[in-house]
């Protein structure tokens, strides 16, 4: 989690988040920034790590029923879940190509539902949206390290 932090913010120093200059952006990391290519490919081939490795976490508690014996961790992980696939959807659609595109509109229309919330969450569906996109793809993953620190708090309150 600390390599992804990292690169993300070497990522973050060269990247525009705008809906004219997204996609020129991320080129730009990938040709002409020094290892911007290798900071890329770790930032996101991690993440697919970290991705698979929860979902095997999460089935092993599942399979030994911790979820029942210590219950401020289950929740604690489950919060962590919950923000880590927030945080990827929105590293997937910085690039704001076609697919990145529609997989934010479904995404946002998903939470339609409730009222006021799309507007407050991503700007509409306008140029506001990708800016905020960023700013919470980039402060998301220090709020996840905190629920880490917590997750482990919970697991060892117990002497587990």
């Amino acid at each position: 989690m600390l390599l992804q932090i990292l690169t993300g913010i070497l990522l973050g120093l060269h990247y525009t988040p705008d809906i004219n200059y997204a996609y020129y952006s991320l080129m730009h990391i990938l040709r002409e920034v020094y290892f911007g290519w290798s900071f890329r490919c770790t930032h996101s081939g991690f993440a697919s790590l970290i991705n698979i490795y929860v979902y095997l976490h999460i089935g092993r508690a599942l399979y030994y029923g911790s979820y029942f014996y210590i219950s401020n961790t289950w929740f604690s992980g489950i919060f962590l879940f919950f923000f880590l696939m927030a945080t990827a959807f929105m590293g997937y659609v910085l690039p704001w190509g076609q697919m990145s595109f529609w997989g934010a509109t479904v995404i946002t229309n998903l939470l339609s539902g409730v009222p006021c919330l799309v507007p407050w969450v991503s700007g509409g569906f306008s140029s506001p949206s990708l800016s905020r996109f960023f700013i919470f793809h980039f402060l998301l993953p220090f709020l996840i390290y905190g629920f880490i620190f917590l997750h482990i708090f919970y697991l060892h309150q117990i002497s587990s």
